[in-house]
């Protein structure tokens, strides 16, 4: 970005203004020695020219508290976020829940700016410039990405309100979590890894998902950069010996399927060489009822997850 400074100000190009707001500028506004008019020119072809409060990652967030830009936040995120993140921002297939107060990359509004802005190495989240996210950000935008976010976060730390010792217990004894669940490293690999899923998702979604684990299937172990990650859909194929086989997709296409049965044996078939093949979006999980899982027992497994790390 090419820019040039003044009192009160910075003249920068962007994509968004139009021209004319862009001329209205350098006429107006204080001519630059350093800059000559044919640079100015140069500027106005190559993009235009506006003039914003100079915000960025490294400075407080110019529109703290501001319904209005809050307003207009939500309708970036709508645009640029909510795939991921869900219409609330209180996650979605593949993003964590934003209305918690505690986020994995940083809780300072400056985090939250270059954890948007660049995007997070290695994950499904990209760069929120240039096209990355949705139709692409500007700072200014991106600010008020974060003034919304605020506005819907809540406003402490959610207080676990069971016994995260007892849940931990509960978790790899009676109620088996752990057989398909791995925790910090420890569990099976059947189902989700559930390390960081107090924090990336909201508590009403977890509840939900264990006393409804069918409702809303979660998205696969594997290639979490894919456009569309493959969901822990339950199948069942007969091989060509006749043995039947089931468990969850791993991943798929029109010709292969590579699956993981209840022992984590790991299968790779083509389609047209099997007896048959058969896909359901009834999870391998059982629902957990208050018969087999009390609320207490429950609020007691969630206290461990929000904070799977205490001692």
């Amino acid at each position: 970005m090419i820019a040039t400074q003044w009192k009160g100000g910075v003249a920068m190009v962007t994509r968004e203004r139009k021209f004319s707001q862009a001329l209205r500028l350098f006429r107006n506004g204080p001519r630059i020695a350093t800059l000559g008019w044919s640079a100015v020119a140069a500027l106005l072809v190559a993009g235009m020219v506006l003039w914003i409060p100079n915000v960025g990652a490294d400075d407080k967030n110019p529109f703290a508290g501001d319904a209005k830009a809050a307003k207009l936040g939500e309708f970036q995120f709508r645009v640029n976020c909510a795939f991921c993140h869900g219409l609330s921002a209180k996650g979605g297939g593949r993003g964590p829940d934003l209305t918690k107060a505690q986020k994995k990359h940083g809780n300072s509004d400056a985090d939250l700016f270059r954890t948007i802005s660049q995007g997070v190495a290695g994950t499904a989240m990209p760069a929120g410039t240039n096209g990355g996210i949705g139709v692409g950000m500007s700072d200014e935008e991106i600010w008020q990405v974060i003034t919304y976010i605020r506005s819907v976060q809540v406003k402490a730390p959610e207080k676990p309100i069971g016994d995260a010792a007892h849940g931990k217990e509960l978790y790899f004894g009676k109620a088996r979590c752990g057989t398909c669940h791995m925790v910090e490293g420890k569990g099976g690999r059947l189902g989700p890894d559930l390390t960081a899923v107090g924090t990336a998702r909201a508590t009403e979604y977890i509840v939900d998902s264990v006393r409804n684990p069918s409702r809303r299937l979660a998205q696969g172990v594997a290639e979490a950069m894919k456009e569309f990650p493959q969901e822990y859909e339950t199948i069942t194929v007969v091989t060509p010996d006749g043995k039947r086989i089931t468990g969850v997709a791993m991943n798929e296409d029109s010709f292969t399927v590579q699956m993981m049965d209840a022992d984590e044996k790991i299968y790779l078939f083509e389609k047209d060489k099997l007896k048959s093949f058969e896909k359901s979006r009834e999870s391998l999980m059982p629902p957990y009822d208050v018969k087999m899982l009390s609320d207490k027992e429950l609020d007691d497994i969630m206290a461990f997850l929000l904070n799977p790390g205490a001692k």
